[in-house]
């Protein structure tokens, strides 16, 4: 019997989305030990082969060894290499006549730079005789002409290249001419000193290929190793309980570090990306207000018997953003170092909003139609008239008190005081930030992970509430992120044509997750206050079991993707 067919039988799951999750992560670790199984085959087959002899008297050369250099002596003469892995720092002497070469082209030690590709080989004293630098940069091919090329590394910024004597210009690994290149294509060049083009390969942009690489890198990262973690606990029944007072302080370490971090990029703002910042804000709250009337539409028209009360509040859940599901997009950015807005954490407050006014208004208008105090409506199973007394109470909702949840909630006030004291910190000097930097943002990343941890044994649980509801629910939850995604990177590249400003990759991944997910702070505050009559449960179910689940295993990778279309197929001039 399979080790793995034992354990999910020895588990005794009692419901079908039990047994759905021990199928997933069961699939998580084959593809794992796959992944494992492939590198050790491939390290295997690097290896030189046995009984290599050599001419009697000559020095032996052992394979190159390759690394990045992470420091380097002239006087000495010895490198540093950095391996993959912590303490793999490697230090090599180098013998009187090492021949340095960088892209192909004889160089000097004196040219080689930290954070180099680095391939050295050794004699049989231990001593480097050569050192191979390569020196890549990568881009998108924007244009080209015979003599020369465009690329653009972030599709914001372009550099043009001309073609050095002699170089060499492959298109999917055939002879090709610069003019031949296709624009959107990756592009990998070697430049020598002058920036010439020493060689040039280009790769067409393969969509599938793409996104599994996309997927494939997020998949395995800390980040989300923590989420599956957190996942396992309640299914396998594991006594553990995080304790709330850690959650909390982590949720305000994290609002208040993107505040923070955004505070200080903001002061170095121009007044251009000013102006750029408030146009995106007004795009990004009108998109929201949208996605939360479609929303509702989708669930009464798929969903027909989910009470309508219900269909609103989690319309209003869908039609505001989820701070977890931002900053764990921002550390995905930051691991792959791939830039985005400075205003971005201020998108995240401006766009919680709209979801909880849509939520009032579309249940103020059921309550004018006779919705019960149950959230019934006539035409509902199960609808008993409000009494004179009740519909006395019903309007006489202390509004004050929900308005100011929706503008003052914690999690918006925490952000903004976040903004507020990096943008002024900032704007006195970088000394007076850099001691609070080593605070909130190099420890960002590691308190991410255990929020993490805790996010996966909540979307757990919740996964228990949709027992007794259609499948056509469960389906909203896991397909409308992708359609709300998809609406907000069009809002965004229609304003960024618009502005004739083109936006970063990281910009429009981040957008696309805040109009993907639903709230599970904010909105259920302003439902206790002012929506009573809902189900508390079906709601966060989909925005946390399903949604949540989604956007950070499947869906930031996959808006990385329809970001990367976008802006290649309508690049911004």
């Amino acid at each position: 019997m399979l080790p793995f067919g034992n354990l999910i039988r020895r588990l005794n799951f009692q419901s079908k989305f039990s047994r759905l999750s021990a199928c997933f992560l069961t699939l998580i670790c084959l593809v794992f030990i796959g992944k494992g199984v492939l590198a050790f085959a491939a390290t295997d087959s690097q290896a030189p082969p046995a009984g290599t002899a050599t001419a009697a008297g000559a020095s032996v050369e052992t394979p190159a060894e390759k690394g990045k250099l992470s420091d380097f002596s002239d006087g000495e003469p010895t490198i540093h290499l950095s391996g993959e892995g912590e303490g793999e720092n490697q230090k090599y002497k180098l013998s009187k006549d090492v021949v340095v070469e960088i892209n192909g082209l004889p160089s000097q030690i004196a040219d080689l730079r930290t954070g180099d590709e680095c391939s050295v080989t050794k004699n049989d004293m231990g001593k480097v005789t050569k050192i191979a630098i390569t020196r890549a940069t990568a881009g998108m091919v924007v244009d080209s002409t015979p003599t020369s090329l465009i690329v653009s590394s972030d599709m914001v910024n372009k550099e043009t290249y001309s073609l050095a004597p002699g170089a060499k210009v492959l298109s999917d690994g055939n002879p090709a001419t610069l003019d031949q290149l296709v624009k959107g294509d990756d592009a990998v060049l070697l430049l020598d000193k002058d920036k010439n083009i020493l060689k040039v390969e280009t790769t067409h942009f393969n969509l599938l290929s793409k996104f599994w690489n996309n997927f494939r890198s997020n998949l395995f990262k800390p980040l989300l190793l923590f989420f599956y973690v957190g996942f396992c606990i309640p299914i396998v029944r594991v006594a553990f309980d995080f304790p709330k007072a850690i959650y909390q302080g982590l949720t305000i370490y994290l609002l208040v570090s993107i505040g923070w971090h955004g505070g200080e990029e903001l002061a170095v703002l121009s007044s251009k990306s000013f102006q750029q910042a408030f146009s995106f804000m007004i795009v990004g709250f009108l998109t929201n207000g949208v996605i939360a009337v479609l929303a509702y539409w989708m669930l009464r028209l798929f969903v027909p018997k989910l009470r309508k009360v219900d269909a609103a509040t989690v319309a209003a859940y869908y039609g505001s953003d989820s701070a977890g599901t931002f900053v764990t997009c921002v550390g995905v950015l930051q691991a792959a170092h791939i830039a985005s807005a400075a205003y971005m954490p201020v998108m995240l407050a401006i766009m919680e909003i709209p979801g909880c006014l849509v939520g009032l208004l579309l249940v103020n208008r059921l309550r004018a139609k006779g919705m019960d105090r149950r959230g019934n409506m006539p035409d509902e199973p199960n609808y008993r008239p409000r009494t004179d007394e009740e519909k006395a109470n019903a309007k006489s909702h202390k509004w004050g008190h929900v308005f100011h949840e929706i503008f003052f909630n914690p999690g918006s006030f925490l952000l903004f005081g976040g903004i507020f004291i990096g943008y002024v910190a900032r704007l006195q000097g970088l000394k007076v930030v850099q001691q609070d930097d080593a605070l909130f943002i190099s420890l960002f990343q590691g308190l991410l992970c255990l929020f993490l941890l805790e996010m996966g044994m909540t979307a757990s649980r919740r996964l228990a509430d949709l027992r007794s509801v259609n499948w056509t629910f469960i389906a909203f939850g896991l397909v409308a992120p992708n359609i709300f995604a998809l609406i907000g990177l069009t809002a965004a590249q229609c304003l960024s044509h618009a502005l004739h400003q083109p936006f970063q990759l990281g910009t429009y991944t981040l957008f696309a997750v805040l109009c993907a997910a639903a709230s599970y702070i904010a909105v259920p505050a302003v439902q206790r206050l002012a929506i009573p009559e809902a189900s508390p449960s079906l709601p966060l179910a989909a925005s946390l079991g399903l949604t949540f689940s989604y956007n950070v295993t499947v869906g930031i990778p996959l808006y990385m993707l329809i970001a990367q279309i976008l802006m290649r197929q309508f690049p911004v001039a």
